[in-house]
């Protein structure tokens, strides 16, 4: 169980970088180009996250296998990406994944280090849409978390279940299954269905 929120992160690293490669493949970059989104992606939310709670290096940087994973990612998605980009809505899937798997790890390692509850929610959906706003920021796009159907709520959702289950001591394997399932469901429902928190209307 100790190795679970290293493999969880790597995970989450993985898709997130997919998720970026991706949007990079649809708007026509190139390989350098498509391995910045990559890297961008999938470590901005964990670099932000350790950044606040003291973590320097940030994991992202200090250790290789965050850079391996994310370039790994990008290189399978550019010389396949007429496959990756035919799954249905593959990179909103990816996303989806990501945003589960960031929010779980995220709030898991500000507990670790002595957070209070609510700021360790916080931190967890900090952690699940940076590497989504990082993306969209470089691609000129309105952020994801701005705009979509309940992104930073499930990440806020994956973060509380976390949270909670560490303070009452349950297992950690059930609460992350049932944080990450939540979370990823959330958001594959919310995208299917439509479901948004109310929109802003401009009165002249």
């Amino acid at each position: 169980m100790e190795a679970l929120p290293l493999v969880l992160d790597l995970a989450g690293t993985f898709v997130f970088a997919l998720s970026g490669a991706l949007a990079g493949v649809k708007r026509k970059l190139d390989l350098f180009g498509i391995l910045v989104l990559s890297f961008a992606a999938a470590n901005s939310g964990g670099i932000t996250r350790d950044l606040l709670i003291g973590v320097v290096p940030p994991g992202a940087i200090a250790d290789w296998r965050y850079l391996g994973v994310s370039l790994l990612a990008g290189v399978i998605t550019f010389f396949f990406s007429s496959l990756i980009v035919r799954m249905s809505n593959a990179v909103l899937i990816f996303d989806a994944a990501g945003l589960a798997l960031f929010a779980v790890t995220g709030a898991s390692k500000a507990m670790a280090h002595g957070l209070n509850p609510l700021m360790a929610i916080v931190l967890g959906m900090v952690t699940g849409i940076g590497g989504g706003m990082v993306r969209d920021v470089l691609l000129a796009e309105i952020p994801t978390v701005l705009r979509a159907e309940l992104y930073a709520v499930a990440a806020l959702a994956a973060a509380a279940i976390v949270v909670v289950g560490h303070m009452l001591q349950l297992p950690v394997a059930p609460v992350t299954a049932v944080a990450l399932i939540s979370c990823f469901s959330l958001r594959v429902m919310a995208m299917k269905r439509g479901w948004r928190l109310p929109i802003a209307k401009f009165m002249e």
